[in-house]
């Protein structure tokens, strides 16, 4: 099915065309329309066009209205203050668009018209390393930036850029091979066994390391076997890697994100790509030597003595470092992937050296012109203002944190469900759990802190995913004691205030979506759905639904039920989010 025009988009249309006929002089005219609270929606273009002409703004407000068509989408039309335009939809204008969008599987919600082929950089820990509460906001806002984007008809391919590669894998694999049944499984593991072996392996292996020279020496030697490939230290290594997947599969199989295996490529895929990656740099002239390293200098990054501060691509030492495999993989992702829109969800210490590393790839001929975004996320804070620690200190752990996310939403849903068994007690906590934390997140503007609170995040009242969830589990219990009286709309008949603003609320889907697709912030999405659910609270405590007056009331109050549930199901599913039928 075509893609359902927005009511904003029709009376956009209109008032254009009514400007155009007014003064043919400025066909292109912004009506600069908007929603009111003095009527539907305010049309502001026509002051500033009467100041252009040296016209009077009411009577050409006036003319204006004229010149918009007679038909039944437009109820009314006033003309207010120095010739502003108060539009009010019809009732029948409203309740026509949404039983289109309510064709629709995707409600309306257009392709993108001109689609690209994007990469999605988000999550990146490290191998051999928990993942932490520092993991959780690039891993849930790229996970729902993938699922808005892929919905609008993007091509996008997921890269998981985890750290496997470095001085540190000479120490785990050199221990493994003196200690060879540190990794060793038994059967029905988890990836808490998985993360537990490797966390011994490494506080033994550094402990080794720290503790005896010779260990060292012999550590540091293996480093040189691994980036030579040596057999025997990459089938270690890799082993090393794999322990690594079993754990972040658990952990993104308890997020309830999509990452997988073939979405993982560490450091290590470009190391072969290094050397030449820096002898072009060096070629081209867009790096030069400074004290033994190869870097790239810019005029506007300067320390704080004045002095430029370079991006070392090589090291005096001959080692690489993080900025030549961050400009291996834009070439990779550009030349090979074909990729023209990159995006990087790191958090905004990072900032100047993306800034640097987009740059030297512009200048290197390796990335055009503002294909590369980097995406920047303000931290996870703890009730007392400071990034989030445990009491002794420490970084939180994500399976930690979401373990009792879990907890705290399973007391919420044995007081909503007392009629559920165990198990669906046990799954609906989950969902509840999960999403209470994804949805603080991804409510949070990206560039903002926010901070950690689960008794807030689980809560049932106020901007939280349960409040959502509940909305929908509401609507999902209406319609199942609706006994064969079916959702349909009725252009025909005369809406509630309550009724006009839910009405009016569901039409503004497709272009929140364009909203985020615009500015890469989910949290836009967030915010609608809460309205949503918001406008629906208003409109089930005042207007009756089943008890409805007449047949045909029940019908398109079942109808507004129907579609607000959907469009609840969709975004939240945008967001990763589950929306339980019960709670």
């Amino acid at each position: 099915m075509a893609s359902v025009p927005a009511l904003s988009a029709s009376i956009q249309q209109r008032v254009s065309a009514a400007l155009a006929a007014a003064v043919p002089s400025a066909a292109d005219a912004d009506p600069l329309l908007r929603r009111s609270d003095r009527a539907d929606f305010q049309a502001n273009g026509v002051l500033g066009l009467a100041k252009r002409n040296k016209a009077n703004p009411r009577e050409l407000a006036a003319e204006v209205v004229a010149h918009l068509p007679e038909d039944d989408v437009l109820a009314g039309v006033e003309v207010s203050g120095p010739g502003f335009l108060n539009l009010t939809v019809s009732d029948a204008a409203i309740l026509r668009t949404l039983a289109a969008r309510a064709e629709d599987d995707r409600l309306g919600v257009p392709a993108a018209a001109d689609p690209r082929r994007m990469i999605i950089e988000y999550s990146q820990p490290n191998v051999a390393k928990e993942m932490h509460v520092g993991h959780l906001r690039s891993t849930v806002i790229g996970d729902a930036l993938v699922r808005i984007m892929e919905f609008r008809g993007e091509t996008v391919i997921r890269r998981n850029h985890v750290g496997d590669w470095g001085t540190q894998f000479g120490m785990l694999v050199q221990y493994l091979i003196e200690h060879p049944h540190e990794l060793d499984h038994e059967s029905g593991e988890t990836g808490g066994a998985a993360m537990s072996r490797l966390d011994r392996l490494y506080k033994a292996s550094r402990a080794v390391f720290d503790s005896d020279a010779e260990f060292k020496e012999r550590a540091r030697r293996r480093v040189v076997d691994l980036q030579a490939g040596d057999p025997e230290t990459t089938e270690l290594w890799q082993k090393i890697v794999d322990e690594s997947k079993i754990y972040f599969n658990a952990v993104y199989d308890r997020l309830d994100v999509l990452l997988t295996d073939d979405d993982l490529v560490g450091e290590s895929a470009y190391n072969d790509d290094l050397p030449v990656l820096a002898r072009e740099l060096e070629d081209s002239g867009v790096a030069v030597r400074s004290n033994g390293a190869l870097c790239v200098f810019f005029d506007d990054v300067l320390g704080p003595d004045g002095q430029p501060v370079p991006l070392i691509v090589r090291k005096a030492d001959g080692g690489f470092g993080y900025a030549a495999t961050d400009l291996a993989a834009i070439r990779n992702r550009v030349g090979v992937l074909k990729a023209d829109t990159l995006l990087y969800l790191v958090d905004s210490r990072q900032a100047l050296h993306f800034k640097m590393v987009f740059e030297t790839a512009r200048r290197a001929g390796w990335l055009p012109e503002g294909a590369a975004h980097h995406l920047p996320f303000g931290t996870v804070l703890g009730k007392d203002g400071k990034p989030f620690k445990t009491r002794s200190g420490e970084t939180v752990r994500l399976m930690d944190l979401l373990a009792e996310a879990v907890d705290r939403a399973r007391a919420v849903v044995e007081e909503k469900s007392s009629g559920l068994g165990a198990e669906e007690v046990g799954e609906r906590s989950v969902q509840v759990g999960i999403g209470a934390v994804k949805y603080a997140d991804l409510s949070t503007s990206r560039a903002r802190d926010y901070v950690f609170d689960l008794d807030r995040m689980v809560s049932l009242n106020g901007d939280t995913s349960v409040y959502l969830q509940y909305a929908y589990a509401r609507i999902r219990s209406i319609l199942r004691r609706a006994e064969g009286r079916t959702p349909k709309a009725h252009p025909q008949l005369e809406l509630a205030p309550a009724e006009r603003a839910l009405g009016l609320h569901l039409d503004e889907l497709a272009a929140t979506l364009d909203g985020v697709a615009e500015t890469y912030e989910p949290h836009k999405l967030a915010s609608y759905l809460y309205g949503l659910a918001s406008a629906y609270t208003t409109f089930y405590d005042q207007c009756p639904v089943l008890k409805a007056p007449t047949p045909e009331m029940v019908e398109n109050r079942l109808f507004l039920c129907d579609l607000t549930a959907r469009t609840l199901n969709r975004g939240m599913g945008l967001l990763g989010i589950r929306t339980p039928e019960q709670l």
